[in-house]
């Protein structure tokens, strides 16, 4: 059972701009001093990561950011990101050329690739999903849209999500092990069906979470 309901989510989409800052704010508080003020922002140079590190800062001004060089960014957000004070930069150890030829390439997202992965190594929930069933093998609605991408099975090259996984979170784990601090993020639960899944069974602080 989650914690919150897509009611919830969709009456909290529809506060006034000033009541999602001062909620924000509050999280925020509350996240610093659970932590003991052991916190950095990820900050990937995009808008919501921004608006993020903005509002942390209106609080706590000596709160670190931390960004990710993968090397696949835009010049401009790196050299954006390079005027923002206070960032550490991080750098993973292989590049996205040697993921792609070692483990694959992400195709459509993250929940696709890993799907299509796990498929053709003959895991069940896996070959559901792609026919549109959960793991019970009933009709689920939100497996529909990976019918049409079932053909990628047969695909002539490797795919996975593990780019994410090698270019970014390992960077950044690596960082938290070294330093103790502990990652605020802004995201979007509107983005995204995984992003929405985790705020329903979190919100927006989660201490359990990976």
């Amino acid at each position: 059972m989650g914690k919150f309901t897509k009611a919830d989510l969709t009456i909290m989409q529809n506060y006034p701009l000033s009541a999602k800052i001062g909620r924000t704010q509050a999280r925020v508080m509350e996240y610093f001093n659970a932590l003991g003020g052991k916190i950095y922002v990820s900050c990937s140079g995009g808008k919501d990561s921004l608006v993020l590190l903005d509002i942390v800062r209106r609080i706590y001004p000596g709160v670190l950011a931390v960004f990710c060089d993968t090397g696949l960014e835009y010049p401009e957000i790196r050299q954006f990101v390079k005027t923002v004070p206070n960032v550490e930069w991080l750098h993973p150890d292989v590049t996205f050329s040697d993921v792609v030829k070692t483990t694959g390439y992400p195709v459509v997202g993250k929940e696709l690739s890993r799907t299509i992965y796990y498929a053709r190594r003959g895991s069940h929930w896996a070959l559901q999903r792609l026919d549109g069933k959960s793991k019970s093998g009933e009709k689920a609605e939100r497996y529909q849209r990976f019918i049409k991408y079932k053909y990628l099975l047969d695909a002539p090259f490797l795919i996975s999500d593990a780019c994410c996984h090698e270019m970014k979170i390992k960077p950044f784990q690596r960082f938290e092990k070294l330093s103790g601090l502990h990652p605020i993020t802004g995201t979007m639960a509107e983005e995204s069906f995984l992003r929405q899944s985790s705020w329903l069974k979190t919100g927006c602080n989660s201490f359990a979470g990976t």
